[in-house]
């Protein structure tokens, strides 16, 4: 994974630096702010180059330090200066502030400053040791934080670095010993810094046979910084065994099968969201996932509930996970994958929704409004308060981070399910939500997406990784994404083998209820802003979650959007057991899986809208599909998605003709192709002739 800090800080920055670059002629080399700095401070300095004391309460050296000609003489010490391009505005105070604290002169000064609050004011903390490994603090105002101690004994972790104050760089984590995890990064200054960067892990196993994590990196200032990266896994001796081919990897921007072909996927939510938090918890079973393949249903998003994986800090319930690959191998059995949904709704049972384990669960003591979902989101201080805990990886009483918690939770699933063939990924959290920081995520701020989630979403890519090098990572925009005109501003995830993972709900439904009024609108804002993230960092998208209403005309739109728009889907929910919802029901395609599928137990309407034809498998690229009035028509070009030439003549595409849209049988017209299956066959195969550059499929119903 590459580390890195980039120069960049933030948009307030940048415009910073414009006025400057208009106002000042131009920036200074680094090498004269010495220079400066011995103009700057001379009312307060002694004929012998010593600070002094009486000056600072001088009212003739107050008036000398403030005076106009006194600034003119400290900027006119700046020799050559350079043009204002590519101005660091963050980077020349910060080092400023670094030449000051290291100064023969700043540090007499500081001292008084210091002395006079109690308390380290300006100041750098100091590196952590074997006796004390973390780092210290920087001053509250000014000063970085330590580094923390590089760990040279085995099973012991390296130091966390310490954090700065309103103004600084966090300290990097320290590397740990073998078999043991890297130090988490400190916190940048709260107003202006970039957060350490977390220490690598030693290379061999940890007391559970995994390999070690680094540590988190710390975070950035709110005004401007950046986020520090995620320390390097350690290696195992023996390098990562156990892993099998995936179902499907990322390529080009695609989904492709090991033969390279583009794979589609249409399917529904499984996610039982109360104790045990099995899927199969209100009773999912084999007669579930037939219903689901005889429908043409290739796919389910299962839901895992942290709670239900990590009961007690560092404690993994491997009966729990069983009962999940239980599931997954019911729906294997009917040729129906499954992508493992790491499920959240408001953080935690205690308002009102499920995901995070209690021990994992803090309040700060603040009051909690329980207004159901969504509305506790924005409007309950306790609930906010608890995101923005683990967003700056609070310490749980074992003394690691929740993040840290997280990931290395999420390590034991990747683990657990490397070998299992019939998974074909990892959606990282469902619906991150940004705490306090929600209304400025609503206003266009980008510190949410790119100062927080990204580098979360590297961190627990990296814990996966570190075990399972295969399968698909998925990750998702923040909870506002889907629901508010709003494109997402999250930065890079440094996986080729990741994909976008997004929602989409009509808000006018809640505002018309009744109506699906500005639904395709809607939809079609928020396809658009998916894609254009897709298209910027070339991966695939997923719609891993729209529906949970009754409300045909809402789905329908997110149904045409994602035709026009050639996405996959997962539509919420299969069952309707579900306890964010005012009316679970609504969002039921079979109403109680304890029964069987059949009669007044299915919502006959909703699955006559979600069973439609599509692609499944494609030996090309797919240019375009659509369905309506019964009329499916989709084009494909025939060259290979990785770009490597095109695929042979004769080779093979399968879509899905669910028989329940057809009853009278369908009729099929094809242009660079034939069709090789049966007579009204629930699964059409479509062979490319010689010489075709794109093949043209048209399916009717027969006599129409």
């Amino acid at each position: 994974m590459t580390r890195r800090r980039s120069k960049s800080v933030g948009s307030k920055v940048v415009g910073v630096a414009a006025f400057l670059a208009l106002t000042v002629p131009a920036v200074p080399a680094q090498a004269d702010l010495d220079d400066m700095m011995d103009v700057l401070f001379d009312p307060f300095v002694t004929t012998a180059g010593a600070f002094d004391g009486e000056a600072v309460f001088d009212a003739t050296a107050w008036e000398s330090f403030l005076s106009t000609e006194h600034w003119d003489a400290a900027l006119a010490a700046l020799a050559e200066p350079g043009p204002a391009v590519g101005f660091d505005f963050y980077a020349l105070l910060h080092d400023a502030t670094q030449k000051w604290i290291d100064s023969d002169l700043g540090s007499q000064v500081n001292g008084v400053i210091n002395t006079l609050f109690g308390s380290t004011v300006i100041g750098n903390g100091i590196d952590g040791t074997q006796d004390n490994p973390d780092g210290g603090d920087g001053g509250w105002l000014f000063g970085d934080g330590g580094a923390g101690w590089n760990s040279t004994t085995d099973g012991v972790a390296g130091g966390s670095g310490g954090a700065a104050g309103i103004f600084g760089d966090g300290g990097d984590g320290g590397t740990g010993g073998a078999g043991a995890a890297g130090g988490d990064g400190g916190a940048g200054g709260w107003l202006w810094g970039n957060g350490g960067h977390g220490g690598d892990a030693g290379d061999g196993p940890t007391a559970a046979g995994l390999p070690a994590l680094g540590g988190v990196g710390g975070t950035a200032g709110l005004w401007a910084g950046e986020h520090g990266s995620v320390g390097q896994f350690g290696a195992l001796p023996g390098g990562i065994t156990g892993t099998v081919a995936p179902p499907v990897e990322v390529s080009n921007g695609w989904f492709t099968n090991g033969d390279g072909q583009v794979v589609i996927w249409h399917g529904l939510n499984q996610v039982y969201k109360v104790s045990p938090y099995t899927p199969s918890g209100d009773g999912f079973s084999d007669d579930d996932a037939a219903f689901l393949a005889a429908n043409g249903f290739n796919s389910v998003r299962l839901g895992l509930i942290w709670a239900g994986v990590e009961p007690e800090p560092g404690v993994i319930d491997y009966d729990y996970l069983a009962s999940i690959e239980e599931t997954v191998e019911i729906l294997a059995r009917h040729n129906i994958v499954a992508i493992l949904d790491m499920h959240q709704d408001l953080y935690n049972e205690e308002f009102g929704g499920e995901g995070a384990p209690d021990w994992a669960t803090f309040n700060g003591g603040l009051p909690h409004f329980g207004l159901g979902f969504p509305a506790t989101y924005p409007l309950s201080p306790a609930q906010n308060y608890a995101w923005d805990a683990f967003w700056a990886n609070t310490k749980a009483s074992d003394g690691i981070g929740l993040q840290n918690h997280y990931a290395l939770m999420w390590q034991a699933v990747a683990d657990y399910f490397k070998g299992n063939s019939n998974v074909a990924g990892y959606d990282i959290m469902n619906e991150p939500w940004a705490g306090t920081h929600w209304l400025g995520s609503i206003l266009g701020n980008q510190y949410f997406d790119a100062q927080q989630l990204t580098p979360f979403y590297n961190q627990i890519d990296a814990a996966i990784r570190s075990v399972d090098p295969n399968k698909t990572v998925f990750f998702e925009p923040n909870t506002l994404f889907g629901s508010t005109p709003i494109p997402t501003h999250l930065g890079t995830v440094d996986d080729p083998n990741s994909a976008f993972s997004f929602h989409h709900y009509c808000l006018t439904t809640a505002l018309f209820p009744g109506t699906s009024f500005g639904c395709d609108w809607n939809a079609d804002i928020v396809f658009g802003y998916a894609q254009d993230y897709m298209q910027e960092h070339n991966i695939p998208g997923w719609l891993s979650e729209f529906g949970a209403t009754n409300n045909l005309g809402a789905i329908e739109a997110s149904l045409q959007g994602s035709n026009k728009y050639l996405f996959g889907w997962s539509e919420w929910a299969y069952s309707g057991r579900d306890i964010t919802s005012i009316s679970p029901e609504d969002q039921a395609l079979v109403y109680d899986p304890s029964k069987p599928p059949v009669g007044d137990n299915v919502n006959w309407d909703k699955l006559d809208l979600l069973a439609q034809p599509y692609p499944q498998v494609i030996s090309g690229i797919p240019i375009s599909w659509s369905f309506d009035n019964g009329v499916f028509t989709f084009s494909y070009s025939t060259d290979q998605a990785d770009g490597t030439g095109s695929f042979d003549a004769g080779s093979q595409t399968t879509i899905s003709v669910p028989p329940s849209q057809y009853p009278s049988g369908y009729t099929v017209d094809v242009t660079g192709g034939h069709f090789t299956s049966g007579p009204n066959a629930p699964v059409l195969t479509i062979n490319s002739d010689a010489g075709a550059s794109t093949v043209t499929v048209t399916v009717r119903p027969a006599g129409g």
